[in-house]
């Protein structure tokens, strides 16, 4: 799948990448993947197994995306859930965890989530893979959409981070 072509003819994505220490191995594996794909990447962290606290973690990821350096990150820990918290925690972030396809598909085309959670203890490799071909290809389809994401923007404005 050339996700390139499905993301933007003018533009290369690039992804913010980071785990907690229970993700680091996925994660190297999963950023081998993505280089693999011609994407650009780059890695927040955690650099080994040594334990880290994910919300930090979560916060870095979340931030390059706001401050433009990345395009959409992936994160991981043991089951996705509380990387996905922490991130869903900052304005303009909407993360999704995903334990297949078909809900990537439309966390993109429906939500314009930026952030992918993936468990590394709940979802094998291989199925990481297609989750994350379909998460990164699929568009934002608008319409009707924006008006349910302008709805949680309102919501964040008043319950500001």
């Amino acid at each position: 799948m050339n996700i390139n072509n499905n993301y933007r003819k003018d533009s290369i994505l690039k992804i913010a990448i980071g785990s907690d220490h229970v993700g680091f191995n996925y994660k190297e594996e999963i950023k081998n993947y993505i280089l693999e794909q011609g994407l650009d990447i780059k890695d927040y962290g955690c650099f080994s197994k040594e334990s880290v606290d994910y919300p930090i973690i979560a916060i870095q990821v979340g931030k390059a995306i706001l401050n433009n350096e990345c395009n959409r990150g992936i994160l991981i820990c043991g089951t996705g859930v509380g990387m996905c918290i922490a991130a869903n925690k900052i304005n303009n972030i909407r993360g999704v965890v995903c334990s297949e396809p078909y809900s990537a598909k439309l966390s993109r085309s429906h939500n314009d989530t930026n952030i992918l959670a993936l468990g590394s203890r709940v979802v094998g490799l291989e199925l990481a893979k297609m989750i994350i071909d379909v998460w990164l290809a699929e568009p934002f389809m608008g319409e009707r959409h924006s008006r349910r994401l302008e709805i949680i923007k309102q919501i964040e404005i008043s319950n500001p981070l």
